[in-house]
Formats: structure tokens, sequence, C-alpha cells
């Protein structure tokens, strides 16, 4: 890794799903970059085909061989985030989905302390669970399932003044004055593993709702006579949606159609598991044996476990299979998650000001590098 002051690049895509700009150089100084300037590339600097704003990933569980849910610490959270560079993300919310009791406060703190050590890439995290519906647990265990009481409230609310905190709950089975103290505190609340009406959705974005995780996964689905979940999003012109755009997850015309009807507020995420850049074959979650075969994960039932696709996949996917222009799909990739996360102004564009994370790709969009706030990661 290195800290160069400047970079050069062939096509910039600074940001907000615009057309890229040709020939630029980025300047940057203790992490912030400085200057965007035309010019022809000089020799002796990093030079790359296409740079576009850093990649953040909302939804990502393990990477590297490591799964935060099993290893809770600082340099499990490290490790995943420096897995997902390997796919192009900058910066990711470790995820830890549904345990027994209070185990996510290991999370929390785990976070902090990467946070506070600035180790890179870790931006923030994301509590996925245990205050879901036991109607839709997906593959999280529905015996660890329970409302949020008093110290849940509280200690999410603690975590929210220190780091972003991205907190997936079902919005039916809480009061919709919770989800508006946690709005108030500056958690980013997200509907998931949810069995709500469209109605309920409602009432929970008037109340502070951010927007929905996984979207068409282990939600209520749009029918004739009641949107469930995934209609009243798509409907909404507030809410944000993190969707996994692997093929096996989301029919690509729904992610399409999603794309299309909620443009701007579609982020993509990946909700990797441990295999993500990884040796790693299988592992046991939570007492469920969990397999990779090819680039999907299941149990033993079929059950689709997480995902095992990166970020860049997901990009060429979203180009490819889904008809998204480029510009919009690395927007979907940075911007909008910046946007989601409320940290448009320092994050998801290339411009004077912002905090200098970067994603560098080849014509064939491949990872040739990362920035992370100054720090250059070759592929």
């Amino acid at each position: 890794m290195t800290t160069p002051d400047r970079i050069f690049a062939r096509r910039l895509y600074a940001g907000g799903g615009a057309a890229p700009l040709e020939n630029r150089i980025v300047e940057m100084r203790d992490g912030v970059v400085q200057s965007v300037t035309g010019a022809e590339a000089p020799s002796g600097l990093p030079a790359y085909d296409l740079v576009a704003p850093g990649f953040i990933d909302l939804q990502i569980n393990g990477a590297a061989d490591v799964q935060f849910n099993f290893e809770p610490t600082a340099q499990a959270a490290a490790t995943i985030a420096a897995g997902a560079r390997e796919g192009g993300t900058a910066h990711v919310l470790p995820t830890f989905i549904t345990a027994e009791g209070q185990s996510y406060r290991a999370a929390i703190s785990a976070v902090r302390e990467a946070m506070a050590e600035r180790l890179p890439g870790v931006l923030g995290v994301h509590l996925e669970g245990p205050f879901l519906s036991p109607e839709r647990p997906g593959i999280h265990p529905a015996e660890a399932i329970r409302v949020m009481a008093e110290d849940d409230i509280a200690a999410v609310e603690a975590a929210a003044a220190d780091m972003p905190v991205l907190l997936t709950l079902a919005p039916e089975c809480h009061d919709p004055g919770v989800i508006s103290r946690l709005a108030q505190a500056g958690v980013h609340v997200f509907a998931g593993h949810s069995a709500a009406s469209a109605d309920q959705i409602a009432a929970a974005e008037a109340a502070g709702l951010r927007g929905a995780t996984h979207l068409f996964n282990a939600m209520s689905q749009l029918s004739g006579r009641e949107p469930g979940v995934v209609g009243a999003v798509m409907f909404s012109d507030k809410l944000y949606a993190g969707i996994i755009v692997d093929g096996h997850h989301v029919d690509w015309r729904n992610v399409a159609l999603a794309a299309r009807e909620m443009e701007g507020r579609l982020c993509l995420v990946t909700d990797a598991m441990l295999t993500l850049a990884g040796q790693s074959q299988g592992f046991d979650l939570l007492g469920k044996a969990i397999t990779l075969d090819g680039d999907r994960l299941t149990d033993k039932t079929g059950r689709l476990a997480g995902a095992h696709v990166d970020m860049i996949t997901c990009v060429r996917n979203m180009v490819t299979h889904c008809g998204a222009d480029l510009a919009t799909a690395l927007h979907m990739a940075s911007g909008i998650p910046a946007e989601a996360l409320g940290l448009q102004d320092s994050l998801g564009r290339i411009a004077a000001g912002y905090r200098a994370s970067l994603t560098c790709l080849n014509e064939a969009l491949e990872v040739q590098a990362v920035m992370v706030d100054g720090t250059l990661f070759q592929g």
C-alpha cells in the first residue's frame, strides 16, 4: 500500500450517475481530495482506465475466511474490509446477524475499536437482527429472534453516537415510537426479515424508517391487493433499499424493475459470507451446515445462506443483465449507499473536500486498486 498525492484517471466517474470525465488528475492530501483537474497523463503517476468513488457495502457478513458473527473483533472487521477490497469495496459495514441475547453488543464494541484504531475500510456497523419477524427468519435462528427491549434501544442509540449504525428490524413487531426514537438518535433503521403490510411500512416511514434490507428477500411481496414490504418500498419516494445482484437472490427482471422504480434509492450490497476472497468451501452457521456450490451458498434444504459475490461483480451484473449504464451502476455501489447513511457530503463523490476513497478499474471492469482515505491498496 502507498499514499500517493496524485493519481491519473483516463475516465473519471466523479459520482451522482454523471457521465465520465476524460483525462483527469485527482490530487489528495491527508486523506482528502484537494482538486480534480484536466491534463494528459504525467509520467510517474499511478494511472487507471476508470476511477470511481470508492464502493460502500452496507451489508457484508464475512470475507477472507472470517465471519463477523463467529469473531466479533476489531481485527475481524479489518480482515473483512480487506477481503472486500479485492472486489473494489473501499468501505464496509461489518454485519452481525441474529444471535442469542445481547450478543450484538460485541459487534458494536468491535467496530468502535476498529474505528478508533483507524483500521482501513471499517465505516460503521450493521445489526441485522435479532429484532426481526419470526414469520420471515430466512437463515437466521428463529429461536433467537425477539422484540427490542429498553436496554437494547439504549445500546443502539449509544452506538449511533459514535459511528454509522444500520439496524435491520421488522417494523410490524415494534411500535412506531421505537423507530422514531432510534431515528432521532441517528440510527439508520431498515425493514428486513419482515411480514409487514404496506400500511405498516408507511407508518414506519412516517416515524423515521430509512430503507429496506436485501429487497425482495425475506419480506412480504407485492400482490394484487397488498403491496407488502416490496411494494411499499418501491412506491415510496424516500426509502432506500439494498439489493443482492448475484443472479440467485433476485431475478434480473426484478432487479431492473426495482432500479427503474427506485432511481437514486437502490444500493448494491453483497450480503457476502466468509467464503468471499477466502479458501473455505463451507462452514457451520449457528448449527446449520452451509456449503458453497459454484457461487451459491445454501443449507442442506437449498435455502440461500448469504451470498458469495463481490461488489464489482454486482456492478458488472447491473450492466450486463439488468440494462443499467455504467455510471448508474457505479452510483448504486457508492453514492447511493453514502446517501443512505447520511454521508453524502464526505463519501460517494470525487470532488474537493471529499474523502479520498476511490475504486480503480481497467476497461474490463476488473479491480486494479482501491484507495481508502488516501491509502492506495493495489489489486
